[in-house]
């Protein structure tokens, strides 16, 4: 599932404040080899401006004249495309992707309220798990194409709201939201699509110090929630970690009282400083964060799991130190990337070692 809202918020708060509608692009079937898969999201402004991707920036170009047309009628559609004939000479571009995607256009501005973006918005601030449905073909007036069904409030009227309906469409709302994972409701006179949102984990890191900085930057560019904690003033600074969601300035040992642990999908452990890294460590092992990871060389690894003594049983099945994939390099901004790709290939259900 791939519907990630965060980098289409910036063009949809910049239109939305002018009042201007937009077009929302939501990727709803696949067959074949594409770049993205169902879920995949796009929003389009009447000046062409695009925030997001469906395709590798092949498709876009011509997505934007279907984009301009819903934004001026207000009428959703379907647009598809087929990369899978041998000639594969879509607009003399010879794509090659040996693919197809329908994509589902619908108006979002001020006559529909900017639904569904409002409602996927505030739940991604709030962090909170949501799905929305999407009529995604229709042969009824009264369910048109394009039709948003949202937690708690189905579409007024219609097929989407008679009993046998209304309660089978929000229980399945609420199961893809809780899995991350899309669904479909199916009729013999229409089709709805449900897409939940993504959201994004929310990762620790125990030491803010400098080599801390590109390990933030990078899990922030991913659209990551990162939280930095450090006892030293100089360090827990917000101004050293503008994008991330906060920075907190805390002692090792109250690391419990200071933040809710269970919210937290991974946390790294470097403060460079053994006693720091002991008491983070315990406090660890004593919650469910899943994913801890330790900076420094095995020898140091085994050093403060002798320390923790019987806690560090319960690190089993969690604890990756040296923290971080094997990709070469010494530089801050290497290691950066060897621990967060270690971190994106664990949020992502892959194994890692």
């Amino acid at each position: 599932m791939e519907a990630e809202l965060a980098p289409l918020l910036p063009l949809y708060r910049r239109e939305r404040a002018a009042g201007r509608a937009l077009a929302l692009g939501v990727l709803v079937h696949t067959a074949g080899s594409t770049y993205r898969k169902p879920g995949a999201l796009i929003l389009i402004a009447a000046d062409g401006e695009y925030a997001g991707l469906i395709s590798g920036g092949c498709l876009e170009g011509d997505l934007r004249e279907h984009a301009r047309e819903v934004i001026a009628s207000g009428a959703a559609r379907v647009v598809r495309y087929d990369t899978r004939t041998a000639q594969d000479a879509l607009w003399g571009l010879g794509l090659g992707c040996e693919g197809a995607m329908h994509i589902l256009l619908l108006q979002a501005g001020p006559a529909n309220g900017w639904e569904p973006l409002a409602h996927l918005a505030a739940a991604l601030e709030a962090h909170r798990p949501t799905a929305v449905g999407l009529v995604s073909e229709s042969a009824l007036a009264e369910v048109p194409l394009g039709s948003v069904v949202l937690p708690g409030a189905p579409v007024a009227g219609g097929p989407l709201t008679a009993a046998d309906a209304a309660p089978a469409l929000q229980e399945l709302l609420s199961r893809c939201a809780t899995r991350g994972e899309t669904g479909w409701v199916e009729r013999c006179s229409w089709r709805l699509f449900v897409l939940p949102l993504a959201l994004p984990p929310r990762i620790l890191l125990l030491g803010a110090g400098p080599d801390a900085v590109p390990v933030a930057e990078i899990a922030a560019r991913l659209g990551w929630k990162v939280t930095l904690v450090d006892h030293r003033e100089a360090y827990a600074r917000r101004q050293r970690f503008p994008a991330a969601e906060q920075v907190v300035l805390a002692r090792p040992e109250s690391l419990g009282d200071a933040l809710d642990l269970p919210g937290f999908a991974a946390a790294v452990v470097m403060s460079h400083h053994l006693g720091s890294d002991l008491a983070y460590l315990r406090a660890l092992a004593a919650s469910a964060v899943p994913y801890v990871g330790l900076l420094g060389p095995a020898v140091r690894r085994e050093r403060l799991l002798g320390d923790l003594g019987e806690d560090a049983r319960r690190l089993d099945g969690r604890l990756h130190a040296p923290v971080g994939l094997s990709l070469g390099g010494r530089s801050p901004e290497s290691l950066a990337l060897a621990i967060v790709a270690q971190l994106h290939a664990f949020v992502h259900g892959i194994k890692v070692l």
